[in-house]
Parts: structure tokens; C-alpha cells; sequence
């Protein structure tokens, strides 16, 4: 409070040199006077209300896979995840949905949308009622009401003009306002935390949505290759038929397994038709052909064969979707404050100065710009809502309970950023196994289809084998290649799991160039959105209270 009491001091000083004959007050000591009291006992003052701290994360110690040789534990950013697929194609639609996903613009304008509000709780510290105003109004009097003109003075029309401001300053004593911008550069940072996850999601939609696409493509590709092949056993059984070998039995029941392997294509056709226009919505795209993007190998993107997973810990500065839940925690935190403050009384200054003047006793109204008319009043006023039957009471408590659920919120966010890790790490442990198991499958089916095939043609065998032969070739080849791209989908489900890709914005803004011509085109955004030039973004990771600035700054115009 020493600060207060020096402020004080030089204001006195302030009032006694402008004391004037017959002991007027000069406006500019009314001015300096109000201005040398407000802002020292305002950023002095104390806050009320819960100051915010880190609540505790439920993290385990370890992953319950870290002594599998293919989980590592060694820490990385994963901010370019998706390159360990290795294929160029992959990182090119990457690219590109970055730059052209509509979701991720429309959370880009959300940051600049709360990047304003918080300039609104920061003018909001500064004199909040700022009014001019005047006006020149022509007056004629009632004769027959007294009241108008008492004494019969007017007995003329007059003229009358006046040209004022008025300014009321409500201190900010108990920290309402400094609370306020305290939430609200907590809610902005909030934001960014969720333009990132929204990133990071859009970066394992397309990753997995193209794994998709290059998994069906290859079932496409071997019922092709099983078409062909069904089609030589086929004429194997009329040729025999026609021989007098066999009977007819065996060509009607070639053909119905050979439509029904065809019947497959148009089903599967239809499904990648299907990814392809998700994965055009993802890259911000009209229907149009995909096949100048998709050009290259239809192969599966192939998994590594290892991951560093680093340990749980890792996700609480990593997962924005939990610095997300944090920030809007820690927004909430203070929104306490800023209800409590309300408790107690609030202490304004108030202002006037302006002129006035009318045409009485001939004076010009003109006057009312000379020093004659001038006309002024300050002062403190105060406050305070004591009986307001505990709605204040309970609306602190209504905050407060929102609070808890925020820190709930933020806890289970961490719960089940733990289980989709340990998930994806499942379905790629035991995704491995089962590709080799179905590999094995799939040399046994081709062993058995061409040894059917020969006793057949040899008159050993019945036509029931070969066809049974074939049904398993073609299901073994199938779920072999559904499980590749079930795979790499899990590979992928555990780095978006493990928060990572988020970083590829770097000193990027928000929105590209076309959405900041467009919205600068609309308002005067002036520093909140520059014309060109980086975002004043928060360091990477979990942001610290030197990122959040602090609660009094100058204003945002």
C-alpha cells in the first residue's frame, strides 16, 4: 500500500497547485487529480478470489507395453508423425489439408475471435463510461404552468446550447477487471490449444483416411487377381465337362463362386469412392478426381517396425486437447474472482466538463465554446449491494462448482489421452502377430489352391476342393491386406494419441492471407489482426504465466 499513500500525496499536491483565486479548481488538477488516484490504487489493490495453480494429472509411471521390444521410451516431438510411413504421397495430401481444411480455418478465426475478447477485458480496466455529447434546442416556455417559469422571467423564446464529456472510472480495487483479463488471456491461449487439437486431429483423419483408400485399393486389386484366377478354374471345369469327365455341377458351381468374388468389386469400389470424398472434404476440396493426388504405388503405407512412445508424463505438456482443458480450468478459476468482487463495495471517480449557454437576456449562444461557459464536476462515488439475498453468494458458489467440473474435465481428459495410447499401442502389438499369422495363411491357401488344382485336373480330387481352395485364397489375401492397413490405422491412432503434429504451425498465423484480406476488408482490426507479420502465439507446450502477460496492459485498438 505505499505505493498509495506516495500516489496520494502527489495528488494533494496536484489539487493545492491548482487552487486558484477565490479557491477554484483548475480542470487539468480535476484531471491529473483523478487519473494520479486511479491507476496506482487499481494495480495495487488486492484480488480476490482463488489464484490458479496446476491441478494434479492422474499419469502412471510407465506404459504397460514399455518391455515390448518394439516400444521404445526414448522422448520425441512427432511433429512430422506421419513421415515414418515413408510416403511421399501421404505427406503431400498432409500438406495440403493444412492449407486448405476449412474445420481448421474456422478454429483459426476462433483464436483471432478470442484474441479480441481479451482486448475487450483489457480496456475494460480503463475508464469504462466515456460519453460526449451536446446539442442546440429552440425553447418556448408555458405560460400556464408556473412551475416552467416561476418568476415570468422568460417571456421570450430562447435558444440554448450545450457541448460536454462525461467519464466514470470504476476502480478496479478488488481485482474484477484485472481477474477479467486474467480469464480471458487464459480462454485465449485456450483457444490456440484448440486450433492444435483440431490440427492434430485433421492430421490423423487424413493419414488414416488415405491408409483407408490404399487398403481398399488393394482389395480391389486381389479380387481382380482372384476374378482371373477363378475364371481359369472355371474353363478347367467346362473343358472337362465338355470332355465328359465331369458333370455340369461343377461349372455352375465355379460360376457362383466367381460372381461372388466379382460381386465383392462394385462393394468395394463404392467404399473407396466413400473415402475419396472424405478425404476431399479434409483437403478442402469440390468433387473432383483425386487421381493427380493419389498418383504413385497403391501400396498400404508400411509401419515401422518399432515406436518411441516416450512415457505418460509427456502427454500433459504435449496433448493440446489437455492444455486445452487446463487453460479453460484455469479461465474459469478466475471467473470467481471477478463474482466475488462483487461482494464488496466499488469505488468509481466521475467526471464532467463541457459548456453551456442560451440566448436569456440577449447573450449569444455561441458562448458556449468561451471560457464563461465552462462548466465541470469530479468525484468518488461508491456501491455496494448489501442486501442482495445471497444471489451474489451463490453465484460465486455457481462459479465455483464450475470450476470443480473444469478440473474433473481436465483429469479425465488425462485418463483418456492414457487409454487411446495404450489402445493404439494393442492394435499395433498384436496387429504384427496377426499379419504374420495371416501371411502364413496366405502361403497355405496358395499351396492348396495349386495342389487342388492338379489333382483335380488329374481326376483325384472333386471340384468341391478347388472351389473351397479358392474361397480360402481369396479371404486369406483379403483379410492379410485388411489387416496391413488395420496396422498402419493403429500406428497412426497412437501418434494422434501421443498428441503430436501440432508444431508444424510454428510462427504461423491463425488464418491464411484470403481469410485476413476478407475479414480486414470487413473491420479495422488493427494489432489484433495485422496485415501481415507472425501471431503473438504462446511458446510451444503447456504455456506459463509469462506467456498468459500480465493483468494490466496497455489497450488493444
Amino acid at each position: 500500500m505505499r505505493h498509495f499513500v506516495l500516489a496520494a500525496a502527489r495528488t494533494r499536491s496536484a489539487w493545492g497547485r491548482g487552487l486558484g483565486s477565490g479557491g477554484r479548481v483548475t480542470i487539468a488538477a480535476a484531471f491529473r487529480l483523478m487519473a494520479g488516484l486511479a491507476l496506482p490504487v487499481s494495480v495495487t489493490a488486492c484480488m480476490v478470489g482463488p489464484d490458479f495453480s496446476s491441478p494434479d494429472a492422474p499419469v502412471a509411471q510407465q506404459w504397460l507395453e514399455a518391455g515390448d521390444p518394439a516400444v521404445r521410451t526414448d522422448r520425441q516431438d512427432y511433429a512430422a508423425w506421419w513421415s515414418a510411413f515413408n510416403d511421399p504421397t501421404l505427406s503431400s495430401l498432409v500438406d495440403r489439408a493444412y492449407q486448405q481444411n476449412l474445420s481448421l480455418a474456422a478454429a483459426g478465426t476462433r483464436v483471432i475471435e478470442a484474441r479480441a475478447t481479451l482486448g475487450v477485458a483489457i480496456g475494460q480496466f480503463y475508464p469504462q463510461q466515456q460519453q460526449v455529447g451536446g446539442g442546440v434546442t429552440y425553447n418556448q416556455f408555458s405560460k400556464a404552468d408556473a412551475t416552467t417559469n416561476p418568476v415570468g422571467a422568460l417571456d421570450n423564446n430562447i435558444w440554448r446550447a450545450n457541448l460536454g464529456a462525461q467519464v466514470g472510472w470504476e476502480l478496479d480495487f478488488w481485482g474484477k477487471f484485472r481477474r477479467g483479463v486474467e480469464s480471458a488471456s487464459a480462454a485465449y491461449l485456450a483457444s490456440i490449444a484448440t486450433y492444435d487439437d483440431v490440427l492434430v486431429t485433421l492430421l490423423g483423419d487424413v493419414t488414416t483416411t488415405y491408409i483407408g483408400i490404399r487398403t481398399l485399393q488393394a482389395q480391389i486389386d486381389i479380387a481382380r487377381e482372384n476374378v482371373v484366377r477363378q475364371k481359369r478354374a472355371l474353363q478347367v471345369a467346362r473343358d472337362r465337362f465338355e470332355g465328359g469327365a465331369s458333370t455340369l455341377l461343377d461349372v455352375y458351381q465355379a460360376q457362383n463362386v466367381l460372381a461372388q468374388t466379382e460381386a465383392a468389386i462394385p462393394q468395394l469400389t463404392a467404399q473407396l469412392q466413400q473415402g475419396e470424398a472424405a478425404l476431399r472434404v479434409l483437403l478442402g476440396m469440390t468433387p473432383e478426381t483425386l487421381d493427380a493426388l493419389l498418383a504413385g504405388p497403391r501400396t498400404i503405407p508400411v509401419p515401422p517396425g518399432d515406436v518411441a512412445v516416450g512415457i505418460p508424463a509427456d502427454l500433459v505438456r504435449r496433448r493440446p486437447d489437455i492444455r486445452a482443458a487446463e487453460l479453460k480450468a484455469a479461465a474459469q478459476s478466475a471467473k470467481i474472482g471477478m463474482t466475488k468482487a462483487q461482494l464488496f463495495p466499488a469505488f468509481s471517480l466521475t467526471g464532467a466538463f463541457g459548456g453551456a449557454a442560451s440566448s436569456f437576456n440577449e447573450i449569444p449562444v455561441g458562448q458556449v465554446f468561451t471560457g464563461n461557459a465552462i462548466t465541470f464536476a469530479f468525484g468518488p462515488t461508491f456501491s455496494w449491494p448489501i442486501l442482495n439475498y445471497g444471489q451474489i453468494t451463490n453465484q460465486v458458489r455457481v462459479q465455483d462448482a464450475r470450476l470443480q467440473a473444469l478440473l474433473l474435465d481436465y483429469q479425465n481428459t488425462v485418463l483418456k489421452a492414457q487409454k487411446e495410447v495404450e489402445s493404439g499401442l494393442a492394435g499395433f502389438l498384436n496387429g504384427r502377430k496377426q499379419i504374420e499369422l495371416l501371411r502364413a495363411s496366405v502361403r497355405a491357401a496358395n499351396g492348396a489352391l495349386r495342389v487342388a488344382m492338379d489333382q483335380y485336373s488329374l481326376g483325384t480330387r472333386d471340384f468341391t476342393t478347388v472351389l473351397t481352395a479358392e474361397q480360402n485364397l481369396y479371404t486369406a489375401q483379403s483379410n492379410l491386406a485388411s489387416a496391413e492397413g488395420n496396422l498402419a490405422t493403429s500406428l497412426t491412432n497412437v501418434f494422434r494419441a501421443l498428441g503430436g503434429g501440432w508444431q508444424i504451425r510454428g510462427d504461423r498465423e491463425f488464418v491464411d492471407d484470403r481469410v485476413r484480406q476478407q475479414m480486414r476488408s470487413r473491420t479495422d482490426w488493427g494489432t489484433v489482426l495485422p496485415a501481415a507479420g507472425p501471431p503473438p502465439g504462446p511458446a510451444p507446450g503447456l504455456p506459463g504465466p509469462e506467456d498468459r502477460g500480465p493483468t494490466v496492459r496497455p489497450p488493444q485498438w
